[in-house]
């Protein structure tokens, strides 16, 4: 019996037998790409008894459901590091899945593939959890470069070491992880930021995914490796901590030359969690103070390295001169101005004064300190008599300039200089903005979303989303092969795609399908249209924690997408009956109303539910003949915000259950029999999320030029107006209801 791809290391013994046998009966999976595309694709989870999870530490099963393009194959691969093993790989219908490991199982893309393909895999873990030759998994995206960032403007980044082109200052090293894949390398594999722990037994790669993202607190110990101010490169310390002029964090900088130290037992020390070889030493909080480490020796600092990293020996103060400052605690540690300790943070007095002060700075010494750094800036009047503000600032609270400090550089930073270029929030508050990725996996999102959030405090200053795209058909693609091709580029929304083929195929054929037919199609597309909002329903539920809601619309999705007119209308009533007590609940309401909030003047430009639930009354249903043969109305709210956009949904539910009874015949769009060989079509098709263009060129039969804009592009562009200054878990819930498709959105 072969072993799992992602076995734990051990022989299949005793208890290890017992908890095989107990975990394949508890497979708890995590989705790729995402719950809602495993719906639309009809696989029901929960008629096979699989736990779904939402972060990858507490899955056991990655479930890929569908093909999916390399950038998310590069995202699954950082969820495949991120959860503990023993872990297995389940994949419906995928195809070539590297760089992850070969799936354990591999079935159709079915719900009959994934009942036989589950209960293999079962087998599998019960038999092979547990193997002796277990090897690492090591992923791309987790692949670790170095860059150089300035502490005081981190969005200037170089490849190579030197100087801010802004304020001048000492650009200091960071690793980053990516794989090359601009978009969404970033945030693969969202995984709840889980990834910062090591899987048990082993991944390597996820040891990898710790980044150094501070000077100080994350920065290895390496003896070859002496720790100096980016302002003031004379102040040298053989331990990481802040600068006694300027209190800014020291930086490492490599010494040629010196003897390495001890290492052993010690790899991967950049980890959060999961430390071997460093008993009691979890989480090495603050890494501040390395003494006790075994394994480690640090040299004590000397006048040899400031000549090691090119500084002459005078710019290191000598033992004995007047003006040195010392450390009572390390007398090792020297300073020609006063400040603190880097190692233990106590003030440095003058090193005449030392001995007197083993453990401890005197209070004269610190009055001493005071008066020579002026530290008494708690304000003082001029000649004119107006009184200035305390650290410089001015009387009338400005920032003024920097406060004159014997023994300190002009050119010190005062706090003008520190957030000089940093974007000023409508509060007036001065903060550094962090960007958080979110996707292309994340809970409560389309799977296969790319979201970048740029935050201001817990207020969204910025977001931008990016699709999915798909590759583009090559020119040789023949016209006959279009409709499934549109059709694949997205699970979400496959009959209006191929509808949409279909009738671009026709206008450049002549070819027009008789009303009958054309009804039926309408029917089919508006069977997708239910379908669509109830997996959106069930989403927005999970989103916001509503259980019997997710359960409910869950329950009434499966075996929908493909139902005929008869199933349909056995179904209606309690689709009907959901949408009716879902309209009437209170608590969704007081979540709902009032956040996303659109106008109806069209000055932002919604489309689709999101547009009609603000007033704007545009469908391209509405040109369509058969739809006016079935008696089709464009249904608008008032309100536009996220509880008008579900009340939209619901209504159009009812509407499209309407339609379907009037048809009373469902028919999956088809080419026309005859195609040309050369000429040009244009067709619009109003999908879930709004309408959908196509124009096409045939040349030789063949596709020659194709131009698709789908929804997303227009409700992307929502985002950042309709999320600026709002509050995350607002934000979040906002951009839901959008029910983005980013799935064949426009590369």
């Amino acid at each position: 019996m072969m072993d799992l791809s992602g076995a734990r290391h051990g022989l299949l013994r005793g208890f290890r037998s017992v908890i095989a046998g107990a975990m394949a009966r508890d497979l708890r999976a995590f989705v790729v790409p995402g719950q809602d595309v495993a719906n639309a694709l009809g696989l029901d989870l929960d008629a096979v008894d699989l736990v779904r999870v939402a972060t990858p530490r507490h899955a056991s099963v990655l479930l890929i459901a569908g093909p999916l393009p390399p950038v998310l194959l590069d995202a699954a691969s950082v969820v495949w590091a991120q959860m503990p093993r023993p872990r297995s790989i389940l994949a419906l219908g995928a195809g070539d899945i590297a760089p992850l490991p070969a799936p354990d199982i591999a079935a159709d893309l079915s719900q009959a593939g994934l009942v036989s393909g589950l209960a293999e895999l079962r087998r599998i873990v019960c038999a092979g959890a547990f193997g002796r030759h277990i090897t690492d998994f090591d992923a791309p995206a987790l692949s670790v470069r170095i860059e150089y960032t300035c502490p005081m403007h981190p969005e200037i980044v170089s490849d190579e070491p030197g100087k801010c082109p802004k304020c001048g200052m000492f650009l200091v090293e960071r690793k980053v992880s990516g794989s090359g894949h601009a978009g969404h390398a970033g945030h693969a594999g969202h995984a709840g930021h889980a990834g910062h722990a090591k899987s048990p037994n082993g991944s390597a790669q996820a040891e990898k995914t710790s980044q150094v993202t501070h000077a100080v607190a994350q920065t290895e110990v390496k003896s070859s490796y002496t720790y100096t101010c980016p302002m003031h490169p004379e102040v040298i310390s053989d331990q990481p901590g802040k600068c006694p002029k300027c209190g800014m964090f020291l930086v490492e900088r490599e010494v040629s030359g010196a003897a390495p130290a001890s290492h052993e037992g010690h790899e991967g020390h950049e980890g959060h969690e999961g430390h071997e070889g460093h008993e009691g030493h979890e989480g090495h909080e603050g890494h501040e103070g390395h003494e006790g480490h075994e394994g480690h020796e640090n040299p004590p600092a000397s006048p040899s390295q400031a000549e090691m990293t090119g500084h002459s020996a005078h710019a290191v103060p000598l033992p004995g001169d007047p003006t040195t400052y010392t450390c009572p605690m390390h007398p090792e540690v020297t300073s020609d101005s006063p400040g603190s300790c880097p190692k233990c943070g106590m003030t440095l007095v003058p090193q005449a004064e030392a001995g007197d002060h083993a453990g401890h700075a005197g209070s004269g010494a610190q009055d001493k300190l005071d008066k020579l750094a002026g530290h008494d800036l708690h304000g003082g009047h001029d000649g004119n008599g107006s009184q200035e503000g305390h650290g410089g600032h001015g009387g009338h609270g400005g920032h003024g300039p920097a406060p004159d400090i014997p023994g300190i550089e002009p050119h010190f930073m005062s706090m003008a200089a520190l957030t000089e270029g940093k974007p000023v929030s409508p509060d007036g508050l001065i903060m550094e903005w962090i960007d958080a990725p979110f996707g292309p996996f994340f809970p409560g999102l389309p799977g296969g979303l790319g979201l970048i959030i740029t935050l201001d405090g817990d207020t969204v200053a910025r977001a931008v989303a990016s699709g999915t795209a798909s590759d583009r058909p090559a020119p040789d693609l023949a016209a006959a092969e279009l409709p499934d091709w549109l059709a694949s580029l997205s699970a979400l929304a496959p009959v209006a795609l191929r509808e949409l083929a279909c009738r671009a195929l026709e206008a450049a054929s002549g070819d027009i399908p008789g009303p009958e037919i054309a009804a039926a199609r309408a029917a089919a597309a508006e069977r997708e249209r239910v379908a669509s909002h109830l997996n959106w329903l069930t989403g927005l539920a999970r989103q916001t924690g509503l259980t019997w809601l997710e359960r409910r619309a869950a329950a009434l999705h499966p075996g929908l997408p493909m139902a005929d007119a008869a199933e349909i209308a056995r179904r209606a009533p309690a689709i009907r009956a959901l949408a009716d007590r879902v309209g009437r609940a209170p608590l969704l309401r007081d979540r709902l109303a009032g956040i996303g909030k659109f106008g109806s003047d069209g000055s932002v430009g919604p489309v689709g539910p999101v547009a009609r639930a603000s007033g704007i009354a545009t469908d391209a249903r509405a040109d369509e003949p058969a739809c006016a043969t079935l008696g089709f109305e464009t249904l608008t709210r008032t309100g536009g915000d996220a509880w008008a956009r579900l009340a939209q949904r619901l209504a159009e539910i009812g509407q499209s259950l309407d339609l379907i009874a009037r048809a009373g015949a469902i028919a999956l769009p088809a080419p026309p029999a005859t195609l040309p060989t050369d000429g040009h079509g244009m067709a619009t098709v109003e999908t879930p999320r709004g309408a959908a263009n196509l124009h096409l060129t045939l040349k030789g039969s063949a596709v020659e030029t194709l131009h698709l804009t789908t929804p997303f592009t227009g409700l992307a562009r929502l985002i950042g107006p309709m999320t600026e200054q709002m509050e995350l878990a607002e934000a979040l819930t906002a951009i839901g209801s959008l029910d983005l498709d980013p799935w064949g959105a426009e590369p």
